[in-house]
């Protein structure tokens, strides 16, 4: 039997496996001319719908407490489905990959300080540690070791979206350690959801109305398929019981491991090399995640 710290190791692990693979579906959506919005709408009405049967009793129970706490679960719906996802597949139809596996880094270290302004958690030598080892591991992988790369990389509107994206994430997981719901998680996630369609319909509305459509044809199904049942679903309830276990700074620093995850998949389906640089990033992000997941003696 797992400890409840491997468990969390675990599920951390698949939910950064399927964001990596999320990042590089969401630049294939933007190749086929899949609007951002639409897709993020449809993505999580069809999650709405597939958690509806197991929830939908357990919130109709507690909808007086679920009321009492309506404001927190609405500031989580609109930080994590209507602006982050939205943005990350707005942002990858005007960046690279690589720029937002990038912005991706500094995720833990706005988590730990959202903690600290909102007094959720305490850090620790480790954690500054840990960050910094394997935000330099990232910084190895995206420039191939080369200063000059680091040095030239000119952000565009895309990266900008994406600064602003990571910031939500890193709130809406900072936010989610402050106050343990008293309703399961798959009940929390059914709420999150709602929340956060209520203020995604209006920017699908907008993009409706500007003409930008998506055309039902096998790249949107295989797409939408995707990141409805493992970005969408999967990955959510892992990182809500992740968290649960060990808390958002030391869940944050995991986050690394997608420009990993992402090189492999890179590797797997666009036939590219493991090269050193590789090697030398994974060590470092793996020396940082292990750092971090120690505490002060």
């Amino acid at each position: 039997m797992f400890s409840k710290d491997k468990q969390a190791y675990l599920f951390l692990i698949l939910t950064t496996l399927f964001w990596a693979g999320n990042f590089i579906v969401g630049k294939a959506a933007s190749l086929f001319e899949i609007p951002p919005f639409t897709l993020n709408f449809y993505r999580w009405t069809f999650a709405w719908l597939i958690l509806a049967p197991f929830t939908l009793k357990e919130i109709l129970e507690k909808k007086i407490y679920i009321l009492e706490n309506v404001k927190l679960i609405i500031i989580l719906g609109i930080t994590s489905i209507t602006i982050f996802n939205s943005i990350v597949y707005y942002s990858l139809n005007f960046t690279q990959v690589i720029s937002g596996v990038l912005m991706i880094s500094t995720i833990p270290v706005m988590i730990i300080l959202f903690c600290w302004l909102l007094k959720i958690e305490k850090t620790n030598i480790y954690q500054i540690l840990g960050v910094i080892f394997s935000l330099f591991g990232v910084v190895v992988i995206i420039t191939k070791a080369n200063l000059n790369i680091l040095l030239n990389l000119n952000f565009n509107k895309g990266d900008l979206w994406m600064v602003v994206a990571m910031f939500s994430w890193a709130l809406y997981s900072a936010l989610l350690r402050k106050k343990k719901l008293e309703i399961s998680q798959l009940s929390l996630l059914q709420t999150i959801i709602s929340a956060g369609l209520i203020f995604l319909l209006p920017a699908y509305l907008i993009e409706l109305a500007l003409g930008y459509r998506a055309n039902i044809h096998l790249p949107f199904i295989l797409t939408l398929t995707y990141v409805v049942l493992f970005p969408g679903l999967a990955s959510f309830i892992f990182w809500i019981k992740g968290i649960s276990i060990i808390g958002s700074n030391r869940a944050g620093i995991f986050l690394h491991l997608i420009p990993i995850f992402s090189t492999i998949l890179a590797i797997i389906i666009f036939k590219e090399k493991f090269m050193i640089y590789h090697l030398i990033g994974a060590i470092f992000i793996i020396s940082g995640i292990v750092l971090s997941s120690k505490k002060n003696e």
